[in-house]
Order: C-alpha cells, then structure tokens, then sequence
C-alpha cells in the first residue's frame, strides 16, 4: 500500500479539537433493550444525528476537509478512508443495529423493465445470463476484479482527499473482501428484501402498493425470477443462442461503485466470456478506464448496441428506468422497491452482490464501535453540536440502514 501524508496544521488543531470536545462530554445513557427511545438523565438531551445527503464521491474529500463528520456508503469510499488515514469504519452495514438482523442482507440486484421482459425474453436472458457468469467470474477473481474497477472509476491513478494521497488499487483490493457477491435468490436473501421493507414502512417511505400489500403480494409485485432461472439455463449448456426478439439499442444503468464490479468484469473480460459461452458485451473501444458504448454480441453478429449510464444513487437510476432513458440497471433493492412501491414499471430478477456498505467517522474521534459512536452523537448533541453524518440519496440502502440503526438505538435523526 502506498500512503503519503502532508502535515497541515490547521487541519490538525481542528481535528484535535474537535476530539477533545467530544471527549470532556458526558457520556449518553445506554438505551434500554427494546426502548425506543433512550432513557436520560437530568441535564442531557436526546441524542441527535444529522444527515446530509449528497454524492458518494464526494463524501471522502467532505471528510478530510472536516465539513463533515462522517459518511455511511458503499464500497470502496469506506475502505477509501480506512487505507488513506482520513476516517475509520465504526461499523460494517451488517453489523448495524438492531443485532444480527441484517447479516447477508441484500444490496445490489440486477432489475429489468417488466415490458421488456413479457415483451422481449430472450433478449433478457441473454444479457442476464452475461451478468451472471460476470458476477461468479467477479466472485472468484477477486484480485482481478479489483484492478478492473479501479480502471473503471478512477484510471487506476492515486486518489487524493485534502493532504493524503492512496493507491486506487490498494484501495480496491481492501474493499473487494468486504463485499458478497452471489445471484441466488435463496430463501434467507428474499428474507432480508423483507426485512428492507419494513424498515422502509417504519420510516414511512412505502405508501403505495406495497404499503398494505401481504408478504406474497409484495413477492408477486417485485420479483420475477425467471430470467435468472433461464440465463443459468442457457450458462450450463455453455452456449448463449442469439435473441430475435429485442430492440436494436439497450441501455445499463450502474452506479459508481465495486458493488457493480460484476458489470465492469463483464466488458473488460470480454473475450473470456466470447470464448467461454459465445456470447459478450464488447465495448467499441480497448481504451482504459470505463466505458460508454458496447455492442452485445453473440458468436461474430452484433445483435443489439449497448448504452452503459452512470448514476450518482439508486433513486436517479429508477428514475431513469421509469422514464425509458434505460432498460437494465445494477442497483440497490431498497431504491428499487420504494420505486416499484410509486408505480415504476420495473422487476427484481436476481441478486448481484451482498454487504458491502459501511459507517465511516472521522480518524480523530473517540469512536472505535456502534456503542461508542452513540456515546459521541449524545455528547456532541449535549454540547449542542449535533454530528453532521453524509449519505447518499433519500431512500438507498444505506440511508434506510444508518437512519434505521439510529433511531432503533434512540437516536433522533434530522436531515441537515
């Protein structure tokens, strides 16, 4: 790992300042289990978090210029702080409160228009099936993968936020173990979409079709599995056929994340998945870093051109879904079903990737766990500087957890 840190002064005194405040506070009173809302004491007031919402990419450079005090994002932006020295994880998304319920949860998924699927099959399975094999290629080709996304988003280059500079590789390769990645819609991986959902009710954030719907009716609504059952189908005769029933251009919603790696994989490996099953997304050029414009091939034919489209959040992306500008997206299920749950015409096919999300605070903060981060967000509070946490779009996966985890430990949550 290479690191490099320039001294600046002024940033040191504000960061030990900051610390030294938090640490003549007095410490919050523990919640109770199953309150909710923490017990106090005379001259304390109830803990509160605000949260900020804005690009992911911006959070890490937010951070170490101290505008913020902390960021809950996906991969790689927690291990970008971790490797870098700017901020430190107190806490993996699946660790978050409340204890053991969001183990394995559900993260990234692969989601298609439902008009395309009832009206162009086969071409979904084909471009599934390519997803798929990308996603158990990115599972077991870790390294590889690594340095494949760090081309995709940052040119392999080193990364700079305020005085310190980071290999992207370095950064990548730490963040690639944090992460699952698997397409199986099993049982326990429907189970944690349940669980999304009810958090998102609890936070109000479901009032449509889905608001009163039954556990099979929201099932029924949100999923549709048979493209991935097809697409494995297709994988296991190791030969991919051509589709004739699809639009000549196609567009991929993806967001700037190793959560999608699988999709990068997809293209830059081109020719493996040619060679392997017959069948690629070859992009128009072998330029590095990411690309624009691909052209779905089976065998030497050219069978549709792809648009590949980055979005900033999960919402952007369903809103680019709703209004046609794209097709297929790789993106969060909690996004995709407070969408679905507004009338998007869209489905769930199969999971991508799981985990991998973490709440990053700044290096300088008495803060090594949940519990302690509590401790600083109440002292802080009493001190009547309530900490300023970022987060992505209204409605991500991360945002539904941090909000979540927070006011299950008794935590009033504002937006700032």
């Amino acid at each position: 790992m290479y690191r490099r840190v320039i001294p600046l002064l002024a940033v040191l005194l504000v960061a030990v300042a900051l610390c030294l405040a938090g640490c003549t506070q007095p410490p919050a009173t523990p919640v109770q289990p199953g309150a909710t809302t923490p017990v106090t004491t005379p001259g304390t007031t109830m803990p509160e978090v605000k949260v900020m919402y804005t690009a992911v990419g911006q959070m890490p450079a937010l951070l170490s210029t101290d505008q913020i005090d902390g960021f809950m994002a996906w991969q790689p932006y927690a291990a970008v702080a971790d490797e870098s020295g700017i901020g430190k994880v107190v806490s993996y998304s699946q660790d978050l409160p409340p204890a053991g319920s969001w183990k394995d949860h559900t993260c990234d998924s692969f989601v298609v228009q439902r008009d395309l699927i009832n009206k162009s099959p086969a071409l979904v399975d084909t471009v599934s099936a390519l997803i798929i094999a990308a996603t158990d290629y990115t599972r077991d080709n870790r390294d590889e993968a690594a340095e494949i996304s760090a081309d995709w988003m940052f040119g392999s280059k080193e990364m700079t936020f305020g005085n310190v500079t980071v290999s992207s590789i370095d950064v990548e390769k730490a963040s690639m173990p944090t992460i699952k990645f698997g397409t199986d819609p099993s049982p326990a991986w429907i189970k944690s979409n349940d669980l999304f959902i009810s958090s998102l009710k609890s936070l109000g954030l479901l009032s449509g079709t889905l608001a009163n719907a039954t556990t099979d009716q929201t099932h029924a609504i949100i999923f549709d599995f048979t493209p991935y059952e097809r697409g494995r189908a297709l994988l296991a005769k190791g030969a991919i056929t051509a589709p004739t029933d699809g639009p000549a251009k196609i567009s991929i919603g993806y967001l700037p994340s190793d959560h999608d790696s699988m999709l990068f994989v997809a293209l830059k490996k081109w020719q493996y998945f040619k060679e392997k099953y017959g069948a690629a997304l070859k992009p128009r050029t072998d330029a590095p870093g990411k690309v624009d414009t691909a052209d779905l091939i089976i065998g030497d034919k050219v069978v549709a051109e792809v648009q590949l489209v980055r979005g900033d959040a999960g919402p952007q992306l369903m809103t680019l879904l709703a209004q046609d500008n794209i097709q297929f997206a790789v993106v969060g299920t909690p996004p995709t079903i407070a969408a679905i749950d507004k009338g998007t015409p869209v489905k769930i096919v199969f999971p991508v990737q799981m985990e991998g999300s973490a709440l990053v605070i700044s290096q300088g903060a008495p803060v090594t766990d949940w519990d302690s981060f509590i401790d600083y967000a109440a002292a802080r509070s009493n001190a009547g500087k309530p900490l300023l946490i970022a987060a992505p779009l209204k409605g991500s996966i991360q945002d539904v957890q941090f909000r979540y985890a927070l006011e299950s430990s008794g935590v009033t949550v504002k937006q700032a």
